[in-house]
């Protein structure tokens, strides 16, 4: 082993004690163990992490548990306090950024074929290892990434999850160049994918009740933003939303040949469709299953070429569950970010 500055034995971390609603308060603030970094991990002291929807639907039970009392968040800014002796690619005092993506067995047809993202044996950040509402976590150096240069640590941790599905999720709409992008539901994702697909030339309509997030999108420069319809017809739409009843509003409101990409790990049932309403005349549906690592580089490199803003709302690590109600209410604006 590499010397390394000695590991703590404990870290001060948020856990999901029991799934439950929000309200009554699943979460619990406590120290728990840490363990020393493998061979080919690094130990990081988490600077910055932000809050998803995700971390919600864990807390509050709609994706089932992989992990008793584990430690939600994964859009980890770290700095790497420990590295294994495997290393290479970073070493102590690097900034370092986890993701959702924790780990794959690279050896099944789907890794094999640059779809890890389907990885039956994928693993995790927050969800089959504990993340990053913690002041440390450990992680698999594969799966880390460099950041770009320039932005502050609160700002880059949106792009690890936000950011990352969010371009996954328009490389599946399939939107042609200089088509018309529907977007659902405006939060964390949907704000930063708008301002990716306006730069690549889109015309962009937003859908959302929330008056906030419909100004903010206008102020972004999207072409329309409201409760109803878009007053055109789309070409490619995503349903950030996790409401399985805007499935077929959504198709409707596509023009021939449109794709709809479900970006949500988690969707309410989604009603009755009709053939011809909704899915005749070459329409789509894609839903988006996590993201592969290639997929973070590239976004990554493309954030750092058109530096889109990103609307945060800063939390001390000690209010997290303070933000996740607060997300849960529908009182953030963009993304909700928690800073050491």
């Amino acid at each position: 082993m590499r010397a390394v500055p000695a590991v703590p034995e404990t870290t001060a971390a948020w856990v999901v004690e029991r799934p439950a609603p929000i309200a009554s308060a699943p979460l619990r603030y406590v120290r728990r163990a840490l363990s020393e970094p493998g061979p080919e991990e690094l130990l990081l002291r988490v600077r910055a992490c932000g809050v998803c929807r995700t971390d919600l639907h864990l807390a509050e039970g709609d994706l089932t548990p992989r992990k008793a009392r584990c430690t939600p968040g994964h859009e980890v800014v770290g700095e790497v306090a420990a590295a294994g002796s495997a290393v290479q690619d970073f070493r102590v005092g690097d900034r370092v950024g986890a993701a959702w993506l924790a780990g794959t067995c690279g050896r099944c047809r789907y890794c094999r074929t640059r779809r890890e993202n389907l990885c039956p044996d994928s693993r995790y950040t927050g969800w089959d290892i504990h993340g990053g509402f913690a002041d440390h976590l450990v992680v698999d150096a594969r799966f880390a990434y460099r950041l770009p240069e320039g932005w502050p640590d609160e700002d880059a941790a949106p792009l690890l999850c936000a950011g990352i599905i969010g371009y996954r999720a328009l490389q599946r709409a399939d939107l042609p160049p200089g088509g018309r992008l529907g977007i659902y539901g405006f939060g964390a994702s949907a704000h930063l994918t708008a301002q990716l697909a306006m730069a690549r030339g889109a015309e962009v309509h937003v859908v959302t009740r929330s008056p906030e997030a419909q100004r903010l999108a206008l102020e972004l420069g999207a072409a329309s933003a409201g409760a109803g319809a878009p007053p055109r017809a789309l070409d490619a739409a995503i349903l950030f939303a996790p409401a399985g009843s805007l499935v077929p509003t959504a198709l409707e409101a596509l023009d021939r040949g449109g794709t709809l990409a479900i970006a949500g790990i988690h969707l309410t049932t989604i009603p009755s469709l009709d053939y011809a309403r909704h899915l005749f005349q070459d329409r789509t549906v894609r839903s988006v299953t996590a993201n592969t690592r290639e997929d973070g580089r590239a976004f990554l490199a493309e954030a750092a070429r058109r530096r889109p803003s990103v609307r945060i709302t800063p939390y001390p690590m000690r209010r997290a569950d303070e933000a996740l109600t607060d997300l849960a209410a529908g009182r953030i604006t963009g993304v909700a970010v928690l800073v050491t």
